[in-house]
């Protein structure tokens, strides 16, 4: 009675620990498989997000670990660096992080394009979803994002070819079916997660019939576990590293921020400080680098399912990490049993949801340009890779910006007698330029024009010198000079150019 009093939320916390740890234990596993690394690397870095990271302040009810959002670019890095340099990589990114921490930038992440974020969210998924079919079949993916999604007819056809590819795909698909329907059943029975139910009866039937699959490889919490040594920070030597730190940093910290934003959403407790919540995110990576684990953030399904199973303070989270440690302490046989195809089955599932098919639909009938920005986003790190795609993205978004803030209006008053006049207003700039000079060249030369540039906000030097050249060489021998009323003085202050 006493514990409850000192905690009042305490049985509240405890019920919610319970199911994220149940929803964790699966995804941490399939994260971890899926970016090329030992399975408990996964559930080291769901421990370092709820033991450590879970204590600190910043958002209180949001849950991290490894997320299915890091995957490919993870498996970028091991693949061209090695699951060495993971640990560093993983380390500088965590430090970056802290350092945006302190400095005050985690507020400014709020300013990123929605349509950059769900571009970037949308091309992860479509690539998780090619690469782990190839998983749920047995067969090895293409390197390339491209290279998977093109590849697919002809695996498909390797598919029909085999028996032991049929099957292990039919567990994989038998997987995501579970999952699916089980959202349908009673709600009693979905007191234990989709994910988990799905894994469960994947395994008990490949036990049962003896099934021709993979299972997952098991090294043993103590034997994954590996600090940096000096090797591994001998690669940041190398230039190209540093951009997979940064991209880490930066994608791990939108991810993380834009998911505390949504849970925020969710309940009614205290809102998250964006910038505790970026040196919370920071120190967890920091810790996951020094032990050679998977990146961390912030995760949405594990933290929509705290806030949704009653979770009250950051008690759960902590306690939903201190499950996870046991689980890889006391049985971490239990993972070598778990068939590959059933992880493959959750990452498709995963990478599905990761889709913003409503948010499309809605950008495309109120905002065309931020639905193409999340398309091209999307398409492009299909085709190149993250960190490029993102960055494609965030160019397009400014252009974009800019373009719409640069309008500019002419409006043209000709009284049949004496000189035209011509009104500028908005923001004159290079961009827009071509149609300005347009408008003005379809002036007649044989007439007086009076050009007022008062009414701009905002005139650039290109517009300028472009303005200046116009109004000197416009006008016909004969006829009065252009008069310009400059930009920034009263309109009764003309002045010839």
């Amino acid at each position: 009675m006493g514990v409850l009093t000192k905690f009042p939320h305490l049985r509240q916390d405890f019920a919610a620990s319970i199911v994220v740890f149940l929803v964790a234990v699966p995804l941490c596993v399939g994260v971890a498989v899926a970016s090329g690394v030992p399975a408990e690397l996964g559930l080291v870095t769901g421990i370092v997000g709820g033991l450590v990271t879970g204590l600190m302040r910043g958002s209180s009810l949001q849950v991290s670990g490894p997320a299915a959002g890091l995957t490919v670019l993870v498996f970028e890095a091991v693949s061209e660096f090695g699951v060495a340099a993971l640990g560093v990589i993983v380390l500088m990114a965590g430090l970056l992080q802290l350092a945006m921490g302190f400095f005050r930038v985690g507020r400014w992440f709020r300013a990123i394009s929605v349509a950059v974020v769900e571009g970037m969210l949308c091309g992860i998924g479509l690539v998780i979803i090619a690469g782990q079919l190839y998983a749920a079949a047995g067969l090895k993916a293409p390197e390339s994002g491209i290279g998977k999604i093109v590849g697919l007819p002809g695996a498909f056809g390797d598919v029909l070819g085999s028996t032991e590819a049929l099957v292990s795909l039919a567990v994989g698909a038998g997987t995501v079916a579970v999952i699916v329907l089980w959202k349908k059943l009673p709600k009693a029975a979905q007191a234990v997660p989709g994910a988990l139910a799905a894994v469960l009866l994947a395994t008990v039937a490949s036990l049962a019939l003896g099934l021709p699959v993979a299972t997952v490889q098991v090294e043993g919490l103590l034997g994954v576990v590996q600090l940096p040594g000096v090797e591994a920070f001998a690669e940041l030597a190398d230039p190209a590293i540093w951009g997979t730190v940064i991209a880490f940093a930066l994608i791990a910290s939108a991810e993380s921020l834009f998911s505390a934003a949504a849970v925020d959403r969710l309940h009614d407790g205290p809102r998250t400080d964006y910038n505790k919540e970026m040196i919370a995110q920071g120190t967890g990576n920091t810790l996951c680098g020094l032990l050679g684990a998977l990146p961390m953030t912030a995760v949405i399904v594990r933290s929509s399912a705290n806030v949704q199973a009653g979770a009250k303070t950051k008690a759960s989270r902590v306690l939903h990490g201190v499950w996870l440690l046991l689980f890889a302490a006391a049985l971490p046989s239990a993972l070598a049993l778990i068939p590959l195809p059933a992880l493959a089955g959750i990452l498709v599932h995963a990478g599905w949801k990761l889709i913003p098919f409503r948010q499309i639909a809605e950008l495309w009938r109120g905002h065309r340009g931020e639905a193409l920005i999340l398309v091209v986003t999307a398409v492009s790190i299909v085709a190149v890779n993250m960190f490029e795609g993102v960055l494609i993205g965030l160019a397009l978004s400014v252009i974009k910006t800019a373009w719409e803030a640069s309008h500019v209006k002419l409006e043209v008053i000709d009284k049949g007698a004496g000189p035209i006049q011509v009104y500028a207003s908005g923001n004159a700039t290079f961009l827009r330029l071509p149609k300005l000079l347009d408008s003005l060249e379809a002036l007649p030369q044989d007439r007086p024009i009076e050009l007022n540039l008062s009414g701009l906000h905002h005139l650039d030097h290109a517009c300028r010198a472009a303005l200046d050249n116009w109004a000197e060489r416009h006008s016909a021998p004969d006829t009065s000079p252009v008069r310009v009323t400059a930009h920034g003085e009263r309109s009764g202050a003309a002045v010839s150019s």
